[in-house]
């Protein structure tokens, strides 16, 4: 397989999985131009479309796409149903595409219905986990949210999450401010800034990687729990999450 990232409005990744057989996978095309232009140039046909939830900036093109080919599956979960979504998909449901076998993982937090598909080593995880960092709360709450962390990584460390946005190097300015003197933290910054200063994008990422860089993915860890003011165990990690996802919300 070949995994790549289409650049799309100001910071959005498209994701295409070509199979090199001449077919592939579009996930949450936001806009259907620069997913069109890819398949042109890569000489390839798309056989489905995947939507992790209902946002614009993730499903405006989807129109313009099936228009294009008309009959093309678009899996995604009920609150993109009215956008385009002709195969609706539910938490633990799999499904296959061309024989490529492909997990629904629910994943409520970002919005009610948000949904991550895996099928190893990809993630496509929408606006759940970003490259340290996570998404904004506007719908569900940050227990949600948590929990959603929590289930992935359980996956394995050479999972690789296609996140939906390029907010790397933000997501580190903030895990540094609270967490100064984290080395793994600064150095991937270092590494991070380098990237984006020669135009490439600091996605994927891997799961274990982010286990070190991530603070969401660290509540349990008592040096971020002392850094955001729990002197004694919080009563539960969904606090400490909360308390990191409102400071960033603030930064």
């Amino acid at each position: 397989m070949n995994l790549i990232s289409i650049p799309a409005f100001q910071d959005n990744y498209i994701w295409l999985l070509d199979d090199r057989r001449g077919h592939c996978v579009i996930v949450d095309p936001g806009e259907a131009q620069p997913a069109l232009d890819a398949l042109r140039r890569l000489q390839l046909t798309p056989d489905a479309i995947l939507l992790t939830h209902h946002h614009q900036d993730h499903v405006g093109g989807v129109a313009q796409m099936v228009a294009q080919y008309p009959g093309l599956p678009v899996y995604g979960p009920q609150e993109t149903a009215d956008k385009g979504a002709n195969h609706i998909v539910r938490d633990g449901e799999t499904f296959e595409i061309n024989g490529r076998r492909y997990a629904t993982i629910a994943v409520p937090g970002h919005t009610l219905g948000h949904v991550a598909f895996y099928s190893a080593p990809y993630l496509f995880c929408g606006d759940t986990i970003f490259s340290a960092g996570c998404g904004r709360l506007f719908e569900g709450t940050a227990q949600q949210m948590h929990d959603a962390f929590q289930q992935l990584a359980q996956l394995p460390d050479n999972t690789l999450i296609c996140c939906a946005h390029e907010y790397t190097l933000s997501n580190l300015k903030f895990a540094r401010a609270i967490l100064p003197q984290d080395r793994e933290i600064e150095t991937y910054q270092q590494h991070v800034e380098a990237l984006r200063a020669k135009g490439q994008p600091s996605v994927p990422t891997t799961l274990q990687l982010e286990r070190k860089i991530n603070l969401f993915l660290r509540c349990h860890d008592t040096d971020l729990q002392n850094k955001l003011g729990f002197n004694s165990p919080p009563k539960s990690l969904h606090s400490v999450f909360s308390e990191l996802r409102l400071r960033k919300d603030n930064f």
